[in-house]
């Protein structure tokens, strides 16, 4: 009864059960990581490095804005987790010159450690045990990855908080946003209007910007709209036909949501952003601001 009672406190509390995660093994054979708290899987589709590949590095175009870039090329990696998803990009930039910049947000650092332990089991750690050990023990790393330099900071700690202090002005804006936290349902507060309107905040204007995230869901694509972000239609990875892709200029939207989109969504159950780090289920508020938004004026 303790341990029922205390996991339910650290969920509710937004906060992982210490020893909470354990490796499992999917359909395809691929290893992952369970957390019991949260009752989901990371990457329960192809597998971590497949997804993570698929759904942030290529449907974001890093490899090809990295080229491009002059200066230092930002990533901001939210839900740094078991680092999939900055190991994937790892692994694809190696032969682009330049300079990533990579920042890391999650409020526990128990899935990099349960991954560094793990990482025979895993299969996409191998090569960069070293920069996770330093990124572990000392929340910074830099390094040479084959022709790129990579500096890489972890932000431990509750991001909706960070976002709203003036601390997080001394990191630099993203050129791109990996968002992979757990799912509305069991993280809610990771997924609240005004966390994405905070989040549009911190971006430069002048700065194009891109972010996407596993889910589809109407609740997600209408608080990200309603957060100033141009979105839509992302790749599919797995078991998921669609993802959402979001962005601060209507120019790196190649499948925007059109007004179909939006007459499903006035139509919708489950529309009505989150306003508290509660979840909940609503339709849109009869004076929504998504009628007026700049994508559904084209």
């Amino acid at each position: 009864m303790f341990f029922l009672l205390s996991s339910l406190w650290f969920l509710t509390h937004n906060v992982p059960v210490p020893n909470d995660y354990q490796l499992v093994t999917l359909a395809n054979g691929q290893r992952t990581l369970f957390s019991a708290s949260y009752g989901e899987k990371m990457h329960p589709g192809p597998g971590p490095q497949t997804e993570a590949d698929l759904l942030y590095v290529r449907q974001l175009h890093i490899c090809e804005r990295l080229a491009k870039t002059s200066g230092e090329f930002v990533i901001w990696d939210i839900g740094l987790g078991a680092a999939a998803n900055a190991v994937a990009v790892l692994r694809a930039t190696t032969d682009v010159p330049g300079l990533l910049r990579l920042v890391s947000f999650d409020n526990t650092a128990e899935p990099l450690e349960f991954a560094l332990k793990n990482s025979a089991a895993l299969g996409y750690v191998s090569g960069y045990e070293g920069p996770l050990s330093d990124l572990l023990r000392t929340k910074t790393t830099a390094f040479s990855n084959g022709s790129l330099k990579v500096d890489w900071q972890f932000h431990l700690g509750d991001f909706p908080a960070w976002l709203g202090m003036e601390d997080r002005r001394a990191v630099s804006p993203p050129h791109a946003i990996f968002y992979d936290a757990f799912s509305p349902a069991k993280n809610p507060a990771m997924w609240t209007l005004p966390v994405f309107q905070n989040l549009y905040r911190a971006l430069d204007p002048e700065r194009p910007c891109a972010l996407t995230t596993y889910s589809r869901s109407t609740l997600l694509r209408a608080t990200l709209l309603l957060a100033g972000f141009f979105v839509g239609v992302g790749h599919a990875t797995g078991m998921k036909e669609e993802t959402t892709i979001a962005a601060n200029t209507f120019d790196l939207i190649r499948e925007p949501l059109d007004d179909r989109w939006l007459a499903r969504a006035r139509r919708s159950h489950s529309a009505e952003p989150l306003g508290q780090p509660a979840y909940s289920r609503a339709p849109l508020s009869p004076a929504s601001a998504l009628l007026s938004h700049p994508q559904f004026q084209k």
